[in-house]
């Protein structure tokens, strides 16, 4: 494997997440146009978002019982899930005018999606040894987060049609499924010996402390991002009307600055700080931050522009720059087989909680308005920091098992030992 090769295939995996991922919020991004024009309340304008997070567990579940990221060459599945997506939202951009139509296409599109995230982590996995993965992961996470910004972008660019807005995430998306047809390959890292389908390690997994609490860690982390990322713009927008600042002004900029570019900081610095520490302590570091955050939100609800953005780009890296050390930590420790079917389960249930705390935020406004209503996702980055803590202290026990030493450095030198992996068949 030479290092031109490696470093190439890595952009490209990571430019199909940015351009595939565009579908994503494509819709939230759009969301005051659709209230205006189709005349839909905030109930009924969540389940454009959640119903793709709710697509996205179906497919991902459909894809763990069938061992589809293990089964079916990765670059063709990525491709046609993504191509898949562009359809369904080109779909809804040129033909749909109302909400009975739309929910249904974004729903496939989720399901589609399922197709694209996990196994992009699976190439990049199979294209990174375990001393530089945490970095690795980083990039790709740090390329989902710009693909998830990139509508809000597009949208604050100026006063777009929606409908141009999402026929031009479609078209992002689009040429993601191209790139990943006639560009990708599979790394040397990638086992390909042929496999039965195995569902059951899904559940297997759970048995091994190392990916029970590095998954405890990610739905956590699950339990926060996906709320914030929905909702942070409705917040910034009511926090300056509060304020009597122009509401409308730069508030797409603003989110996409804090979702996007923050968070590509976010996740390098993550990744990198999983490879330099460990992944437990970065992990840990950034749940605490980001948690913190939660707690401090209604004090910053209100404040200056110039205060409210530096707080929330601090947010919006902590929030993110976790994500990758969950999939490197599992990664590592699960069978490298069924390594696609362990990171799909673990999306599968993580996205599933997203659909809660999306659904509860906006109730939880109604009840203490929007300055409280990020307090709700608390809980989730303190449960994720006392597990991955947990991880550290047990590893740190010399009478507890060796299956966590990939969520720590490797000392110089040495080579980790692929034969602490759980469950090898």
């Amino acid at each position: 494997m030479t290092a031109p090769l490696t470093n190439q295939q890595r952009a490209l995996i990571a430019a199909v997440q940015v351009l595939g991922l565009c579908v994503w919020f494509s819709a939230t991004a759009v969301i005051p146009s659709l209230r205006s024009e189709w005349g839909i309340g905030s109930t009924a304008a969540v389940w454009l978002t959640a119903s793709v997070q709710i697509g996205f567990v179906a497919g991902a579940v459909t894809s763990t019982l069938l061992n589809l990221a293990d089964r079916i060459a990765p670059q063709y599945l990525l491709a046609a899930s993504a191509g898949g997506a562009a359809v369904c939202t080109a779909m809804l951009a040129l033909f749909v005018d109302s909400l009975s139509t739309a929910i249904p296409l974004r729903f496939l599109t989720g399901v589609l999606l399922a197709g694209v995230y996990p196994v992009g982590m699976k190439l990049m996995a199979s294209w990174s040894e375990s001393a530089d993965r945490g970095r690795a992961f980083g990039v790709l996470l740090g390329a989902l987060t710009l693909g998830s910004a990139l509508p809000h972008l597009i949208s604050g660019l100026g006063p777009l049609p929606w409908r141009a807005v999402m026929a031009a995430a479609a078209a992002f998306t689009a040429a993601g499924a191209l790139i990943a047809a006639l560009l990708i390959k599979p790394g040397p890292h990638l086992d390909t010996r042929a496999i039965t389908p195995s569902p059951e390690y899904a559940i297997a997994m759970f048995r091994e402390r190392g990916p029970r609490l590095a998954n405890i860690g990610y739905f956590g982390h699950m339990w926060e991002l996906y709320a914030l990322w929905t909702w942070l713009s409705m917040f910034i927008l009511t926090g300056r009307e509060h304020r009597g600042t122009d509401p409308a002004a730069a508030t797409s900029l603003i989110t996409f600055t804090a979702i996007g570019l923050a968070g590509i900081v976010g996740c390098l610095l993550g990744g990198w700080a999983s490879d330099r520490f460990g992944r437990s302590p970065a992990a840990t570091v950034a749940l605490a931050t980001s948690g913190t955050c939660c707690l401090l939100s209604p004090l910053l609800f209100t404040a200056p522009t110039p205060v409210l953005v530096v707080f929330l780009l601090i947010w919006g890296a902590a929030v993110i720059a976790d994500s990758g050390v969950f999939s490197t930590a599992l990664s590592e420790t699960a069978d490298p087989r069924f390594v696609g079917t362990a990171l799909t389960a673990q999306t599968a249930i993580g996205f599933l909680l997203t659909v809660v705390t999306i659904q509860l935020v906006p109730i939880a406004a109604e009840v203490v308005g929007w300055q409280y209503a990020f307090l709700l996702l608390t809980p989730g980055p303190v449960a994720g920091a006392i597990a991955m803590s947990a991880i550290r202290n047990r590893h740190n026990n010399p009478q507890e098992d060796h299956h966590d030493q990939h969520l720590d450095p490797p000392h110089p030198g040495s080579r980790p030992d692929r034969g602490a992996l759980p469950h090898r068949r």
